[in-house]
Protein backbone atom coordinates (compact mmCIF):
# COMPACT_ATOMS: atom_id res chain seq x y z
CA UNK A 1 0.00 0.00 0.00
CA UNK A 2 1.35 3.36 -0.99
CA UNK A 3 -0.34 6.68 -0.32
CA UNK A 4 0.94 9.92 -1.78
CA UNK A 5 1.70 12.74 0.62
CA UNK A 6 -1.08 14.87 -0.85
CA UNK A 7 -3.63 12.09 -0.32
CA UNK A 8 -2.39 11.68 3.24
CA UNK A 9 -2.76 15.41 3.94
CA UNK A 10 -6.23 15.39 2.38
CA UNK A 11 -7.30 12.45 4.57
CA UNK A 12 -6.00 14.30 7.64
CA UNK A 13 -7.95 17.46 6.73
CA UNK A 14 -11.05 15.43 5.88
CA UNK A 15 -10.82 13.57 9.19
CA UNK A 16 -10.48 16.88 11.04
CA UNK A 17 -13.57 18.30 9.36
CA UNK A 18 -15.69 15.15 9.74
CA UNK A 19 -14.78 14.94 13.44
CA UNK A 20 -15.65 18.59 13.96
CA UNK A 21 -18.92 18.10 12.09
CA UNK A 22 -19.94 15.22 14.36
CA UNK A 23 -18.75 16.63 17.69
CA UNK A 24 -19.38 20.39 17.47
CA UNK A 25 -21.52 21.54 14.56
CA UNK A 26 -25.11 22.65 15.05
CA UNK A 27 -26.25 20.77 11.94
CA UNK A 28 -25.50 17.39 13.59
CA UNK A 29 -26.94 18.30 16.98
CA UNK A 30 -29.93 16.04 16.27
CA UNK A 31 -27.55 13.04 16.17
CA UNK A 32 -25.95 13.89 19.54
CA UNK A 33 -29.12 15.00 21.34
CA UNK A 34 -30.68 11.57 22.12
CA UNK A 35 -27.45 10.54 23.85
CA UNK A 36 -27.09 13.63 26.05
CA UNK A 37 -28.78 14.78 29.22
CA UNK A 38 -28.93 18.12 31.00
CA UNK A 39 -26.99 18.31 34.27
CA UNK A 40 -27.47 21.20 36.67
CA UNK A 41 -24.12 22.72 37.68
CA UNK A 42 -25.44 25.61 39.76
CA UNK A 43 -28.71 27.41 40.36
CA UNK A 44 -28.57 29.22 37.02
CA UNK A 45 -26.19 27.07 35.00
CA UNK A 46 -26.56 23.66 33.38
CA UNK A 47 -24.49 21.57 31.03
CA UNK A 48 -25.17 18.79 28.54
CA UNK A 49 -23.38 15.58 29.49
CA UNK A 50 -23.31 12.14 27.86
CA UNK A 51 -25.76 9.59 29.24
CA UNK A 52 -24.11 6.62 27.51
CA UNK A 53 -20.87 5.54 25.87
CA UNK A 54 -22.31 6.54 22.51
CA UNK A 55 -23.01 10.00 23.91
CA UNK A 56 -19.43 10.18 25.12
CA UNK A 57 -18.17 9.08 21.69
CA UNK A 58 -20.25 11.78 19.97
CA UNK A 59 -19.01 14.56 22.26
CA UNK A 60 -15.36 13.56 22.69
CA UNK A 61 -13.17 15.05 19.98
CA UNK A 62 -10.39 12.50 20.52
CA UNK A 63 -12.79 9.54 20.53
CA UNK A 64 -14.74 10.59 17.46
CA UNK A 65 -11.49 11.54 15.71
CA UNK A 66 -10.06 8.03 15.76
CA UNK A 67 -13.27 6.58 14.35
CA UNK A 68 -13.55 9.27 11.66
CA UNK A 69 -9.93 8.70 10.65
CA UNK A 70 -10.50 4.94 10.54
CA UNK A 71 -13.68 5.34 8.49
CA UNK A 72 -12.02 7.62 5.93
CA UNK A 73 -8.89 5.47 5.69
CA UNK A 74 -10.92 2.30 5.15
CA UNK A 75 -13.15 3.78 2.46
CA UNK A 76 -10.07 5.34 0.82
CA UNK A 77 -8.43 1.91 0.63
CA UNK A 78 -11.52 -0.19 -0.19
CA UNK A 79 -13.60 2.07 -2.43
CA UNK A 80 -11.29 4.88 -3.55
CA UNK A 81 -13.47 5.82 -6.55
CA UNK A 82 -16.22 6.93 -4.12
CA UNK A 83 -14.04 8.01 -1.19
CA UNK A 84 -12.02 10.50 -3.23
CA UNK A 85 -15.06 12.76 -3.66
CA UNK A 86 -16.01 12.70 0.02
CA UNK A 87 -12.40 13.20 1.12
CA UNK A 88 -11.91 16.01 -1.41
CA UNK A 89 -14.95 17.95 -0.14
CA UNK A 90 -14.17 17.37 3.54
CA UNK A 91 -10.48 18.28 3.01
CA UNK A 92 -11.41 21.60 1.42
CA UNK A 93 -13.86 22.31 4.25
CA UNK A 94 -11.27 21.25 6.84
CA UNK A 95 -8.58 23.49 5.39
CA UNK A 96 -11.05 26.36 5.20
CA UNK A 97 -12.08 25.82 8.84
CA UNK A 98 -8.46 25.93 9.98
CA UNK A 99 -7.80 29.10 7.98
CA UNK A 100 -11.00 30.70 9.25
CA UNK A 101 -10.05 29.89 12.85
CA UNK A 102 -6.66 31.53 12.36
CA UNK A 103 -8.04 34.57 10.54
CA UNK A 104 -10.97 34.90 12.96
CA UNK A 105 -8.67 34.91 15.99
CA UNK A 106 -6.45 37.53 14.40
CA UNK A 107 -9.43 39.71 13.47
CA UNK A 108 -10.71 39.54 17.05
CA UNK A 109 -7.25 40.39 18.40
CA UNK A 110 -7.00 43.35 16.01
CA UNK A 111 -10.43 44.59 17.09
CA UNK A 112 -9.44 44.21 20.75
CA UNK A 113 -6.20 46.10 20.14
CA UNK A 114 -8.14 48.88 18.37
CA UNK A 115 -10.55 49.17 21.32
CA UNK A 116 -7.67 49.27 23.82
CA UNK A 117 -5.87 52.03 21.92
CA UNK A 118 -9.12 54.08 21.77
CA UNK A 119 -9.45 53.79 25.55
CA UNK A 120 -5.86 55.00 26.08
CA UNK A 121 -6.44 58.20 24.09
Amino acid sequence: MEISWISFVMIILASYRLTHLIVFDKITEFIREPFLTEKKISANESKEVPKSKIGYLLTCYWCAGIWCATFLAVIFLWIPFIAKYLIFILAIAGGQAILESFVGVNIKQTALYTEETKELK
